[in-house]
């Protein structure tokens, strides 16, 4: 076939390799716009894996509430008021608001030393319940999690996170039924859980040492307090919904004046979740065009240089023309030559994108948690795509003026 012809190719070569400084500068534009967009497609791909990670086993339709001073006077109380939300609210809410699938309280107490015989660390005590666990899933590595008996019976049981673990135990041994002193209270431990996000809601998991709720308003006289209430909207709510219910539902039983914003401190991790989603959303909106945007930059360059090329080779059009070249012939050589320099300049930007990438890859990986920055093989095709279609795009111009060369404007320029 004449597509194969390598006296074609021959001369395309020796076409762009008349003039190297003008083909590579030209080349470079096209290598430059394919590199940025591979680069920005992959590196938007492992920042958000990474970010992800951090919120791993997190329920992104989570809410918090906590107390704090009233900002409004109500109902014979002043404002500047201080005040605690108890237990007798956690069924308050489970029965006034049906849009709320899971309630539990929370206590914590912070900077608690942490101790097994000559090991010590500060750290995070959280007193929970096991429905917490819906929440922020637990990562259990040994042993097991809190349960409704260890609840009930006030036991004085713990789960260890994953740095309170790697500092007592030092030689990764099961801390199972092993006893760790907590300000003076000693705590059987029952599970090591490895979770690492970096949500810190009552302190982070991998610092904290959690006990059952009872155990915790017990031995540290919490009496009915609630330091935090955290729940779950049902499926087709969304927090923002219940978390206005749920303020209703306490503000009536705490007299609080329905418009204080200030008594309560709301957290909505769904908002957070969705602000993440989009932010993404907008890096990677941004990478296409300053990619697509340097590529086109590129295109328009390769298009200029072949009008030049094709004005330099007016006389060798015209005499192809006078010895019987068709226009399509000309028009295919033209199309040829801009294609195989796209191609060949975008090949070399994918190629090094991908091995950049692979670099970072590596060197931001850890063994049990891989971020893929390298983009997918069909992504990789898509952009094999749009290089044929921008060479055929940069010269279409350049090989349309060509066919327009007549022989006896080639022997007139001569």
């Amino acid at each position: 076939m004449k597509q194969f012809d390598l006296d074609v190719w021959e001369e395309i070569l020796v076409t762009i390799t008349r003039n190297k400084t003008r083909s590579l500068l030209t080349a470079f534009g096209i290598f430059w716009g394919i590199f940025m967009l591979i680069a920005l497609m992959g590196g938007a791909q492992g920042m958000q894996q990474m970010l992800s990670r951090e919120f791993e086993g997190f329920a992104t339709n989570s809410g918090f509430m906590g107390a704090n001073k009233t900002s409004k006077a109500y109902k014979g109380f002043q404002q500047g008021r201080y005040w605690d939300l108890e237990n007798s609210d956690v069924d308050r809410v489970r029965r006034s608001v049906n849009e709320v699938d899971i309630i539990t309280p929370s206590l914590a107490k912070w900077g608690v030393d942490v101790i097994y015989n000559e090991q010590k660390i500060s750290g995070t005590l959280k007193g929970l319940y096991p429905e917490y666990g819906k929440i922020e899933e637990p990562m259990i590595t040994y042993g097991r999690y809190l349960n409704d008996m260890d609840v009930k019976d006030r036991r004085r049981v713990c789960v260890i996170g994953k740095r309170i673990y790697e500092t007592l135990f030092p030689g990764k041994e099961n801390p199972c039924g092993r006893f760790i002193k907590i300000n003076g209270i000693y705590y059987q431990v029952i599970g090591v859980s490895v979770s690492s996000g970096n949500i810190s809601i009552n302190g982070r998991s991998e610092t904290s040492v959690t006990i059952p709720f009872t155990t915790m308003q017990q031995n540290y006289n919490f009496g009915q307090k609630v330091q935090l209430l955290c729940y779950t909207a049902r499926k087709g709510y969304s927090i923002s919904e219940v978390e206005k219910k749920v303020a209703q539902v306490v503000k009536r039983a705490h007299y609080i004046h329905p418009d204080d914003n200030q008594a309560m401190i709301q957290v909505n991790a769904e908002a957070m979740f969705s602000m993440m989603d989009n932010l993404f959303s907008g890096i990677r909106i941004l990478g296409w065009m300053v990619g697509l945007g340097t590529l086109l930059a590129g295109a328009i360059g390769v298009s200029n240089i072949m009008m030049v090329t094709v004005k330099e080779r007016t006389v060798e059009i015209g005499i192809r023309r006078a010895i019987g070249a068709r226009p399509n012939d000309i028009l295919q050589q033209i199309l040829s030559e801009s294609m195989v320099l796209t191609i060949l300049a975008g090949m070399a930007g994918i190629a090094f994108a991908v091995f950049l990438l692979n670099v970072v890859e590596v060197g931001t990986s850890e063994p049990n948690a891989p971020t893929h920055f390298l983009i997918s093989f069909w992504e990789a095709v898509g952009a094999c795509v749009l290089l044929l279609f921008l060479g055929l795009l940069a010269g279409l111009a350049p090989a349309y003026r060509a066919m327009s060369v007549k022989p006896i404007d080639a022997i007139r320029d001569e």
